[in-house]
């Protein structure tokens, strides 16, 4: 495409599984969008398709569809080079699901042939727009808690198994691809500075050939220490265990935000100890000075801040993109680093080694 216009886009959806009918919900609710084909090969998944949508059984006719401006292609992960390819090739501009790709070698070889064919390329890396992680980058962002030392960043389940396509290696399936894919794109374009070393620790704890649990430490060149977990297998009977969660810690205070609707508060104290050996304090564990329970007043909080954010603003930046209008958020070479950070993440789990990153 190319033109800037403020005629509607016409979108065609190529995979209409769980993410295809998300797609297709969300087209129906933009002003500047329209959803005029979808493809897939599933007759069962054909549910809840508007009559002025025209269905395809082959991808290739879709693309041939002079009537589609724009592509979504939320496949299987395992097909989405060949689709990108293939809807490239057609000139149609691209929304690609994420990962984009299994490897940054597959990622390379699909950006050669956007370039080649000049047509417009992003990944569906829409949790950047989640509540919980802008509450976390507002407070990151206004460096409210001093000098930053350690983001962390976890989600936890209790239910373990993998579903469908899922739970085949081949297919791109596990919670690295999943979810890890998501959670460490919110660190890296949090922290805004590039990763120096990676260490990881992947396993499978109830699925048999795909990872269900990680936990990975990313160290920035800024000196923050990033650490993301997850577990599909991770029992606590806490209220609200089984949601989002995030820690960040600063030389002037810390900051916790709990849930997907997150809630949470900045925490301080009123004074720190000198260096000067203070009063020591017994507790159950034995004498301290840095431990134990703080005295009355010490600890105080704030509110977090206010953020007005919706996953759907995504496509108000992606159609805006698209239209020449401003710049893609999420940007083709910040999608590569994310792959090479995953790449780096099964290198170290595999060797039980940190994985330096190159520049």
């Amino acid at each position: 495409m190319g033109e800037t216009n403020k005629e509607k886009l016409r979108f065609g959806i190529i995979g209409y599984g769980f993410m295809g009918h998300t797609h297709g919900r969300t087209l129906q609710q933009l002003d500047d969008a329209e959803w005029t084909a979808v493809c897939e090969i599933d007759e069962h998944q054909l549910t809840g398709i508007p009559e002025n949508v025209k269905i395809y059984r082959d991808m290739d006719q879709l693309l041939a569809d002079e009537n589609v401006d724009v592509v979504i292609i939320s496949v299987p992960n395992h097909i989405h080079l060949e689709t990108v390819v293939k809807a490239a090739r057609a000139g149609k501009d691209i929304l690609c699901e994420k990962p984009a790709a299994l490897s940054v070698k597959e990622f390379d070889e699909m950006m050669a042939v956007v370039k080649e064919c000049g047509v417009k390329f992003t990944v569906h890396q829409q949790r950047r727009w989640d509540k919980d992680f802008r509450k976390a980058k507002a407070v990151y962002d206004g460096q409210s808690l001093g000098d930053i030392y350690t983001v962390q960043s976890m989600l936890y389940g209790f239910n373990g198994n993998m579903h469908d396509w899922h739970i085949y290696p081949q297919y791109g399936g596990g919670m690295l691809y999943d979810w890890g894919v998501h959670l460490l794109d919110q660190m890296v374009w949090m922290v805004g500075s590039p990763v120096k070393s990676v260490y990881a620790d992947v396993r499978n704890v109830i699925n048999k050939d795909v990872d269900d649990y990680f936990k990975i430490i990313l160290r920035f060149e800024n000196g923050v220490t990033g650490e993301v977990e997850l577990g599909t297998y991770f029992l606590c009977d806490k209220e609200n265990w089984f949601e989002r969660h995030w820690f960040i810690g600063g030389n002037k205070g810390s900051a916790y935000i709990d849930g997907f609707m997150p809630e949470g508060k900045i925490v301080r104290t009123t004074r720190l100890l000198t260096n000067v050996p203070g009063e020591i304090t017994m507790t159950a564990g034995g004498p301290t000075r840095s431990f134990g329970p703080p005295a009355e007043g010490l600890i105080v909080t704030e509110p977090l801040p206010d953020v007005k954010t919706e996953q759907i603003m995504y496509f108000d930046n992606f159609i805006k993109g698209i239209r020449g209008e401003e710049e893609f958020v999420v940007k083709p070479e910040e999608v590569r680093t994310i792959l090479c950070i995953m790449e780096a993440v099964r290198e170290s789990s595999r060797t039980c080694k940190a994985v330096e990153l190159k520049p």
